[in-house]
């Protein structure tokens, strides 16, 4: 899977800005947790978009602040770890922990 880091929180406009033409995948990782990492393999594991989605890695523990600006602007509730997918500038879909589904996403978009 070709993960774009998401590592600077200027790039939250151009997911947004982007996310009118293409919807964006944001995945929020804790790096330290085994149940983020399980999450993690099974999402890439099944992931078979193509280039429907436009998707972003976030290292929370490394870039915490600019996990807290995710929740910010699209109004999400902070979870570890966490999808959320982007549309027309909003979250319109966001599950966490064991809800992370390949499957379930593919439905929404």
């Amino acid at each position: 899977m070709n993960w774009k880091n998401l590592d600077n929180s200027d790039e939250l406009n151009v997911i947004i800005k982007e996310s009118f033409h293409k919807p964006q995948l944001i995945f929020k990782h804790s790096t330290r947790c085994i149940i983020s990492k399980m999450a993690l393999k099974n999402f890439e594991a099944d992931f078979d978009f193509g280039n429907r989605v436009e998707p972003y890695y976030l290292d929370l523990i490394a870039f915490r602040n600019i996990s807290d600006k995710v929740s910010e602007v699209f109004d999400i509730l902070h979870e570890s770890p966490q999808i959320l997918l982007i549309k027309d500038g909003k979250a319109v879909y966001s599950e966490s922990h064991e809800g992370i589904s390949a499957a379930e996403l593919s439905k929404v978009l």
